[in-house]
């Protein structure tokens, strides 16, 4: 049975497949020398982007609005540094239960902690927002073991089932209560702004949003859109919201807590959570253009990209 209460829908054979593949490279990789690991992902990124298959092309499209000074010899140089990217995370990603304290305290350098550690010691909320920069779940497995702040945090259900229970078991032995953003009994709003209340930490990854719901907001000059949820939950609750970015330098992931994005004096809430979302989209875009080849993604992103259709708020 699933947590909604619905008998779960039996896995297809390509599901299977898939959670084997992902089972087995928690358990190959776990016991890989981290170079020989390093060098194996390395080469899987360089053939994905030799292939320049439908998710290499798109990330040289977003590339080129980050950067649009740039010829394309160099927008394809910044995608293969990209592919590179995005594999280290994986890499990384399946290794994390191998890391030690030490080694998370070596690998990972922040600034801006003694914010969020006075915030939580104050007893107050915090709303941690990430972009898809270097390794989330690399930073979140630094801020419980090294900083000593268990949060909660949301992933898309995955397919089959099994794949997102062995995701939700590996995130929550790092220390973080995963809620599920759909096919669930559970409020995750509600969850969310209960954990606030309490003075607990809440970390989300905040960047895209295509759906109806999503906030307009206007990145590197053109319009896409970005969850309400950060700025809305912090709105709700009174706790402080603070925007994150990461990247690599090195054996060493980087990052940086931003000052608190603080709601504007006038406005209802909706234009309050509009004025904050588009704060934090202006702090990423920083960040973005510093270091675009830590930035995965590898989607559709701009509205501009997408099947034409009216934007919520917005006539036609």
């Amino acid at each position: 049975m699933s947590d909604t209460g619905k008998p779960a829908q039996k896995p297809t054979a390509q599901e299977r497949l898939t959670d084997s593949a992902y089972a087995l490279g928690w358990a190959a990789l776990r016991h890989l020398p981290e170079p020989a690991a390093r060098r194996l992902f390395e080469r899987i990124a360089d053939s994905a982007w030799r292939k320049r298959g439908k998710r290499v092309l798109q990330l040289e499209a977003n590339l080129r609005r980050v950067r649009p000074e740039a010829g394309e010899a160099a927008i394809r140089e910044l995608s293969r540094a990209g592919m590179r990217s995005y594999l280290r995370y994986w890499m990384e990603s399946f290794r994390l239960q191998t890391l030690t304290r030490e080694q998370l305290a070596e690998g990972v350098q922040v600034k801006g902690t003694e914010q969020l550690n006075a915030e939580l010691a104050s007893g107050r909320g915090v709303v941690i927002a990430l972009p898809h920069m270097g390794n989330w779940d690399l930073a979140g497995a630094w801020v419980a073991a090294c900083e000593g702040h268990n949060f909660t945090t949301v992933a898309e259900r995955l397919k089959p089932e099994s794949l997102f229970d062995r995701f939700v078991a590996y995130r929550e032995s790092l220390g973080m209560e995963v809620l599920a953003l759909t096919g669930s009994s559970v409020s995750v709003i509600g969850t969310l702004a209960r954990r606030l209340r309490a003075g607990k930490l809440v970390c989300l990854v905040g960047d895209r949003d295509l759906s109806e719901s999503g906030i307009p907001v206007d990145f590197f000059g053109e319009r896409t859109r970005m969850p309400a949820g950060p700025a809305a939950l912090a709105l709700r609750t009174g706790a402080a919201l603070m925007p994150v970015t990461l990247w690599y330098d090195g054996p060493v992931m980087r990052g940086v807590i931003h000052p608190e994005v603080l709601p504007p004096e006038e406005g209802d809430q909706r234009e309050k959570t509009l004025a904050m979302t588009q704060a934090m989209a202006d702090v990423w875009a920083d960040g973005v253009r510093e270091h675009p080849e830590d930035w995965h993604m590898l989607q559709k992103f701009w509205v501009a990209d997408l099947t034409p259709r009216a934007e919520p708020g917005v006539a036609k």
